[in-house]
């Protein structure tokens, strides 16, 4: 329920104007508006609207009766899965980002449709779905090539192929828009009235807080004076006029990170990378899952609790108070000696391949997948810097011009945003600085990938779910790719499991051992650079293959042409990895993750 105050406009009749509820905490607002059945949108910036969520979880436990819609699902959001509360998820992405990105263990049954069903998107064209919504289209388009791949699957009724009216032998791809019931919105602060602020990175934005048909449950850091916010228009993302429900909630993104850039006093805080990566280990069993489940989410009776259980002391420690976040307090690697592991050395192989195609080819955008492909990327871009060659690293959420802080591995981490010359959002990101951008260089990992570069990240051979897709499709649907992939078997495959992201733009494919390439798309891969690997997964030195031939037969499943075409006749030896290479790499990831 709303309240209403008379306001009358001049020379005209009375009319009320309405102002949100004004809820005492996340809980008291779900419960004020939400109702079993309903379709929740949870926006997502850097992060989501964690407290709202967790107060859902505990509103509709068990009930497996909402729909939800989110551009991931990883970290406490992982709380939708245990609590039984929700039927069917819309999104992007399930699995682990931190510290790197994996399956959990929680989804090996999501193609079967447990815990919930879920409705696959690459994330350019789920926005899109929300832009549709919020302008009152019928329809978005898109040039992500969803109807190539099997992410086409479900989707007869959202999903259309129609002729293009400019080149009837052309199709164009048709969605239809996402409309949810009521958008979950956490932002810095909000005046009384409703309008709700926001810093980028903004991700998806303020679409769905239009997109939504009822309206907008916020939460904030902190409810300030009308003066405040009326102060900074700028700086409002969502109006009054949308917003039903507010309430205050410190640290209401939690786990994950929220910049605040300092307004209204509110102050900035980190991801909780202790907590993340818990929670991974937690979700390995299914008991330790509903022990993490009750601790943190379902045995706590309000967000004021949840915080008092977190402790002043670590609130404390994740604060950044209107200023630049300090350097992660890591231990630095001491100077590199011996070999690189067989991850660095991929990821070394993968930065060099990189540089390369940026001197050749005149790229001026990299745009880094999460994964070994981000390291690499990150890589490039610093030893290209050294050369002169100056080349802008962006990241789907809206990071553009990122010179990442060395000793935070995390993609999507506030030190970078810090460190960016540019926030904005997806649609500028993977639209703009991608889709519309000929200069961009993709850069992705994969988890099977077959002999045209068709990739695959959703499902393993046996059934289970790997993570999804996120924006890899849109990045391979429209712009020149680099694979950055360990060569087994199993991964370099001659058929996919799940066909997620199409291989028509891949340039260079890069393995431990050396780098594959080819004339054109329809041509085949060919190494064109060898590297004698080093010890890795489930090998030893004993085991590993000491020529091309050997390593193509060995460490692939793609089958070797009977003229020898699948080794290059111009290869060339690659220089081993450099003490510079690997020093500079260890700064970057002086914990390992990578390694």
């Amino acid at each position: 329920m709303t309240t209403t105050s008379e306001h009358r406009p001049a020379g005209g009749h009375p009319r009320p104007a309405r102002v949100p509820y004004l809820a005492s905490g996340p809980d008291d607002l779900v419960r004020r508006f939400v109702r079993e059945g309903d379709h929740l949108h949870a926006a997502a910036t850097m992060s989501r609207p964690n407290a709202l969520l967790n107060a859902v979880c505990r509103a509709f436990a068990g009930s497996r009766s909402l729909t939800v819609s989110t551009t991931a699902v990883h970290s406490s959001a992982h709380a939708l899965a245990l609590s039984g509360a929700v039927h069917k998820v819309i999104t992007g992405f399930v699995g682990d980002t931190f510290p790197s990105p994996r399956p959990n263990r929680l989804y090996r049954e999501l193609a079967e449709g447990r815990p919930f069903e879920v409705e696959m998107w690459s994330l350019l064209s789920y926005t899109q779905r929300l832009m549709a919504a919020a302008l009152g289209q019928p329809f978005a388009t898109t040039g992500s090539m969803l109807a190539e791949t099997d992410l086409r699957h479900g989707k007869e009724g959202t999903l259309h192929l129609v002729p293009h009216p400019e080149d009837p032998g052309r199709t164009v791809t048709l969605l239809s828009p996402l409309r949810p019931r009521f958008t979950l919105f956490h932002g810095v602060c909000a005046d009384r009235r409703g309008n709700v602020v926001a810093c980028p990175p903004m991700g998806e934005g303020a679409w769905s807080a239009y997109a939504a048909t009822e309206g907008v449950l916020a939460s904030v850091e902190a409810v300030v004076d009308d003066e405040v916010v009326a102060a900074m228009p700028d700086r409002v993302v969502i109006p009054a006029a949308r917003v039903l429900g507010l309430c205050a909630a410190p640290l209401g993104a939690h786990p994950q990170s929220l910049r605040t850039a300092g307004l209204a006093g509110v102050d900035g805080y980190l991801d909780d990378y202790d907590f993340l990566t818990g929670i991974v280990a937690a979700c390995k069993d299914p008991r330790t899952a509903a022990d993490w489940y009750e601790t943190w989410v379902g045995g706590v009776a309000s967000h004021t609790e949840y915080l008092e259980r977190l402790g002043e002391e670590r609130r404390a420690s994740l604060v950044f108070p209107r200023g630049v976040p300090a350097p992660r307090d890591v231990p630095r690697s001491p100077e590199p000696v011996g070999e690189p592991t067989e991850q660095e050395q991929l990821i070394v192989l993968g930065a060099r391949t990189v540089a390369d195609l940026v001197r050749e080819r005149g790229y001026d955008t990299l745009l880094a997948g999460i994964g070994t492909s981000h390291m690499s990327a990150w890589l490039a871009a610093r030893m290209l810097a050294a050369d002169g060659v100056q080349v802008q690293v962006a990241a789907e959420l809206g990071l553009q011009s990122m010179d990442p802080e060395p000793g935070d591995v995390f993609l999507f981490s506030q030190r970078h945003a810090e460190r960016s010359q540019m926030l904005s959002g997806i649609a500028e990101t993977l639209g703009g600085a991608v889709a519309a951008n000929p200069r961009c260089l993709g850069v992705l990992s994969a988890a099977e990938i077959d002999p045209a570069a068709n990739i695959n990240t959703t499902l393993l051979p046996d059934g289970r779910w790997i993570t999804g897709t996120g924006g890899a499709n849109d990045i391979a649907s429209s712009v020149d790719c680099v694979v950055i992939a360990v060569a087994s078997a199993r991964r370099y495959v001659p058929r996919l499991t799940h066909h997620t992201s199409p291989g028509l733009h891949v340039r260079d494919v890069v393995s431990q051992f050396g780098r594959f390439t080819r004339a054109d798309a329809g041509a085949g891969f060919a190494l064109r650079s060898w590297l004698p690997p080093v010890p890795g997964r489930g090998r030893s030195g004993q085991d590993l293959p000491t020529s091309p031939e050997a390593a193509l037969r060995d460490l692939t499943g793609w089958t070797a042409p009977a003229d020898g075409s699948g080794i290059s006749p111009h290869l060339t030896d690659e220089k081993a990895v450099t003490t510079e290479e690997l020093s500079l790499l260890r700064t970057m990831d002086p914990e390992g993750f990578y390694r």
